[in-house]
């Protein structure tokens, strides 16, 4: 998993059959396929026409997706992490002004980095955990060293691209980040000063030529000062070498001190290193003469010390101190290209050297694209190029599509997670911020959302409702009331039906109460009818139960006037089902037994005439085709 060129992915499907069985397969969440096999070739059988070839059994669905490293433990942290620092950078960059927003991409960037550096630690951990699988614990090494250069590529492009200070003098940046990514020197002196009495052997040397190579020499320095050859240095030449070193000049560009004041000074200390190999003050201690060749900026030492240097990009900076240590940020391509040159001759570049080197050169479309083409996931990419786009060094060209680089980075990453269930919250909020096609891809997504419960399913409605996404907020409703109805929670439907307002669906559940009714004697989910208000005129059968309701009320209540009023107003409005209203005239009943008149004489034949015609439909065609046969089941 180390860098290099994506490569497309081959998946060997153990199908049984697959001879004869073609394969299909249907799309998942992001970058995931069920596939299985199909219905089989149709083949030519002798005297017979073609015949399909069917399965014995039925297939097996297998689950196959692809860029899952964003799926294991450790990633996922990193992705939840990066998340919410791409949320906070998106708020804060659209509120900061000129003169604080460059501080807060600098933080943000380093929290990034901070991120990237947990993921390593985590990965690392599970490594050397025992209890992992082999297989898995390569897939580990082979992840940390990926981060490790990612950290690399990111800290540099904070330097280069985020952080440039003014004046555009970055050697300092540049040996801080020698010092953050090779540590072989702290590794050689840390075993050395841990055996008690320092030994000096070749890894001695190493480690002290290590640390002035990467401009550490505050460590040599510390580490030399425990050789015990200085206890005997009669001739002062570890003093004169310590010497030089402490009085190297330095440049910073928080100091009062000017470009030119720290170039006389810069030269000045020079001339004497170059003197004194002149004047061969160190001719009888070849190591001492090593590192003052170093200092006074000799090419050969470089060369004889290459195996120590590092990579180009090391030697570059190494080059850098000791020749030009003012050199300015744009000149670093040149710089570059001949330590590349020369340390690398014509062996081919891995794809790290040319992200580096596009880097150096100003590249950032082409560290885009380089970095795309061999990572095997879109984390990296996205938000760096995220992070580029708001510090103003990422074009804002549209694609061949339509979209941003950007855009197109973030929608990829988005992708990548949509075949792990627990980031649909991480999803959203990257397609949000998609100006061009996100707000098309959350709508396709928000559909696709498994919902295993009601609170999920309320998260993604108050989602929908934030984004106005009415037609997927319905969606989710239907299938809700749907899923409530299968587990024969009427109310529950009920509840899912007011709120996609969906009037077919809703007829459909108030025929289920009212035959519930006609069974039972009672309504169930009373709390609910009773307070529908409004919600009622959904459509004409729900405003029929929510009356009928209402109709029991006041019978209950003992307002028989009233009831009666109701009771003769559903009847001739014919909003009930055509069976129901046997029901209804058998509810009369009680109402013209009483003492007091409920009914005028005009309301009592409207009633006696709904009965004549209510028999008549009995005797008719629809009700013996349509309705008996359902009533016999």
């Amino acid at each position: 998993m180390a860098m290099q060129r994506r490569e497309i992915p081959e998946f060997i499907i153990p199908v049984s059959g697959s001879q004869d069985n073609l394969l299909s397969a249907r799309w998942g969440q992001g970058l995931q396929l069920m596939v299985f096999s199909g219905n089989g070739k149709r083949r030519y059988m002798a005297g017979e026409a073609d015949v399909a070839v069917n399965l014995d059994k039925p297939s097996v669905v297998h689950d196959v997706r692809w860029q899952t490293d964003m799926h294991y433990p450790a990633t996922r942290k990193l992705a939840a992490q990066s998340h919410e620092i791409f949320t906070s950078l998106q708020k804060h960059t659209s509120d900061a002004t000129d003169g604080t927003k460059k501080p807060q991409l600098v933080k943000f960037s380093r929290r990034y980095r901070v991120a990237m550096m947990e993921c390593l630690e985590d990965l690392r951990k599970a490594a050397s955990d025992m209890a992992e699988d082999e297989g898995d614990q390569d897939t580990y090494k082979d992840m940390c060293q990926l981060y490790q250069q990612l950290e690399l590529i990111w800290n540099l492009c904070e330097i280069l691209y985020i952080e440039n200070l003014p004046g555009g003098v970055i050697l300092q940046q540049l040996l801080d980040w020698v010092k953050l990514h090779f540590t072989d020197a702290d590794s050689l002196a840390a075993r050395i000063i841990s055996e008690g009495e320092i030994n000096i052997s070749k890894d001695y040397w190493s480690a002290v030529y290590i640390y002035v190579l990467q401009g550490r020499l505050s460590e040599a320095r510390h580490l030399l000062s425990m050789n015990p050859e200085t206890q005997h240095d009669v001739h002062g030449a570890y003093a004169r070498i310590d010497e030089l070193m402490r009085r190297m000049p330095v440049f910073s560009v928080f100091s009062r001190q000017s470009l030119a004041e720290f170039d006389l000074k810069w030269r000045n200390w020079q001339e004497i290193c170059q003197q004194l190999l002149v004047d061969g003050v160190f001719v009888s201690y070849q190591p001492l003469e090593t590192i003052c060749r170093i200092l006074a900026g000799q090419q050969d030492v470089l060369d004889q010390l290459q195996d120590l240097a590092g990579d180009w990009y090391q030697i570059m900076v190494t080059k850098l101190l000791y020749t030009n240590p003012m050199v300015k940020a744009v000149d670093l391509q040149y710089h570059a290209k001949s330590c590349m040159d020369k340390f690398r001759g014509s062996s081919r570049l891995l794809p790290l050297d040319q992200i580096l080197l596009a880097a150096l050169e100003y590249d950032v479309t082409q560290i885009i694209k380089i970095s795309s083409s061999n990572l095997s996931n879109w984390w990296f990419v996205a938000h760096l190029a995220d992070l580029l786009h708001h510090a103003g060094q990422l074009e804002t060209h549209q694609l061949d599509f339509g979209a941003t680089m950007r855009e197109f980075l973030l929608l990829e990453y988005a992708s990548t997670l949509m075949a792990r269930e627990s980031m649909w919250q991480i999803i959203i909020e990257y397609l949000e911020h998609c100006p061009v096609f996100g707000r098309h891809h959350l709508e396709l997504f928000v559909e696709k959302i498994p919902l295993q419960s009601e609170k999920k399913a309320y998260k993604v409605l108050k989602i929908c409702d934030e984004k106005n996404m009415d037609d997927q907020a319905q969606s989710i409703c239907k299938v809700m009331g749907m899923r409530a109805l299968q587990e024969k929670r009427l109310g529950t439907a009920l509840t899912w039906c007011l709120r996609s307002q969906d009037a077919s669906f809703a007829t459909y559940l108030a025929e289920k109460f009212l035959t519930e009714y006609s069974l039972n004697g009672n309504f169930s989910n009373l709390d609910l009818i009773d307070n529908l208000g409004s919600s009622m005129l959904v459509s004409d059968r729900l405003t029929f139960l929510a009356k009928y309701r209402d109709f029991h009320r006041l019978y209950e209540e003992g307002e028989f006037a009233e009831a009666g009023e109701l009771l003769l107003s559903l009847i001739e409005a014919n909003l009930a089902p055509k069976q129901f209203m046997l029901i209804l005239l058998t509810d009369a009943l009680p109402l013209l037994e009483l003492d007091v008149v409920v009914f005028s004489s005009k309301q009592t034949s409207q009633l006696l005439m709904c009965k004549e015609n209510l028999l008549k439909w009995y005797q008719s065609e629809e009700y013996t085709r349509e309705i008996l046969p359902k009533k016999s089941k």
